[in-house]
């Protein structure tokens, strides 16, 4: 499996904007549907923005500073995802603009590759 690549983050923070700026121009009204959608869209670009961070973040120095048992048990499982697996995120964040003129050809094989490898393991779970 392929790891997450400069274009691919810089693609996807550009769509987070676009995404962000059309979810502000949708201006408050008295309709509290429109309201709601507004800030569920904001919400999911924030959301978004904070997975695609997960993914790219070099894992903490658990020696930076004296930590209790649990929370460095916690940072080293964390640590421990390495970023070929952390990259199966970005690859379904990149999935859902598939359709956008910008979207290269190339990330086509490798979005359908990680949703392989997600059915796969979705399928081998409800066997055990």
């Amino acid at each position: 499996m392929r790891t997450v690549d400069d274009a691919m983050v810089l693609f996807l923070r550009f769509r987070f904007r676009e995404d962000e700026t059309a979810a502000l121009a949708l201006k408050s009204s008295k309709n509290e549907d429109v309201i709601r959608v507004r800030d569920r869209a904001l919400a999911d670009v924030e959301t978004k923005r904070r997975l695609l961070d997960w993914v790219l973040t070099v894992p903490w120095d658990v020696e930076d500073k004296p930590r209790p048992l649990l929370e460095r048990a916690l940072v080293d499982g964390i640590n421990g995802i390495p970023l070929m697996l952390r990259s199966s995120v970005a690859f379904t964040l990149l999935a859902s603009y598939a359709d956008d003129p910008d979207f290269l050809p190339e990330w086509k094989l490798i979005v359908s590759e990680a949703e392989r490898a997600t059915r796969n393991r979705s399928q081998e779970s409800k066997v055990r």
